[in-house]
């Protein structure tokens, strides 16, 4: 009789022990949660107005005075054609394609080229899309916006801009939605999408808006160099709707409100022979 409670004993720890470990299993096979300090619902605790009060670091998003995005709007632009063409240069490498639950992200590996402005040359690092568009022009706000965030060696920020609004597809997201369906609704998750060229982004037209201002989410870095290309692309419904429900509920919309100008200069960038044909 004593064995056989013995033995009942141990089957019963280890069906204990058993369970214990299948729960701890469970746990970490689970999806990483998703850790959501900022949103966009206005009004919200976390929303943008709320953004400088989430952290001390994150202080210039509310009291910053060189923000983003802001209204390009014509009596605020001069016509700057000392700015030159925008200079690029890019390269196909392996890419990481994230859903950070705020957008869709994807990073670039290694030497992908970049962009050179005033002298200084600016590494390709990610690329990430926006809706509607966060900047806008004299007041009207398009349907998407992509980022194409590039940093110097001494880790100074320019970001490239291209707007769209509602029409045929683009190609090169296209080209993504297949990897942005494995990362939908998986926060933090990253899937490889192998060799990527960011000169298959299509930009359109050699006119710019140029300006200073920051980073459009937190910790709203300022010292940004904002390249805002002139001529407005297109994007399908489809693939507007593709990315909207691939990132958490509340980041549907994920754009940041506009920001003052206060004192700021907004270059536009038009070639020469562009300004004669307009005289």
């Amino acid at each position: 009789m004593a064995d056989h409670n013995i033995r009942l004993t141990t089957l019963s720890a280890f069906l204990v022990l058993f369970v214990l470990l299948l729960q701890s299993h469970i746990a970490i096979s689970q999806p990483v949660a998703d850790n959501m300090e900022f949103g966009y619902q206005k009004g919200s605790e976390l929303g943008p107005e709320n953004w400088g009060r989430v952290h001390k670091e994150w202080a210039a998003c509310g009291q910053g005075r060189m923000q983003s995005p802001v209204d390009l709007s014509d009596d605020r632009v001069e016509v700057l054609p000392l700015l030159g063409f925008l200079r690029s240069s890019y390269r196909p490498v392996t890419t990481v394609l994230k859903n950070r639950g705020h957008d869709i992200m994807l990073r670039f590996e290694g030497n992908v080229g970049g962009v050179q402005i005033d002298g200084i040359d600016y590494a390709l690092k990610q690329l990430h899309w926006h809706l509607p568009t966060e900047h806008t022009i004299n007041g009207r706000r398009f349907d998407m916006e992509l980022h194409m965030v590039h940093q110097s060696a001494d880790n100074r920020n320019a970001v490239v801009g291209i707007l769209y609004t509602l029409g045929p597809s683009e190609p090169f997201l296209a080209k993504m939605e297949k990897y942005i369906d494995m990362v939908k609704d998986r926060y933090e998750v990253e899937e490889a999408v192998g060799m990527v060229d960011p000169s298959e982004i299509e930009i359109g037209s050699n006119q710019y808006y140029r300006y200073t201002g920051s980073l459009t989410t937190p910790p709203c870095t300022e010292g940004v160099v904002w390249t805002i290309i002139n001529e407005v692309r297109t994007v399908s419904s489809e693939q507007l709707r593709f990315l909207s429900e691939a990132v958490r509920d509340d980041a549907s919309m994920n754009a940041r409100p506009v920001q003052e100008i206060n004192d700021r200069r907004i270059g536009l960038f038009r070639p020469a022979e562009t300004i004669k044909l307009m005289i």
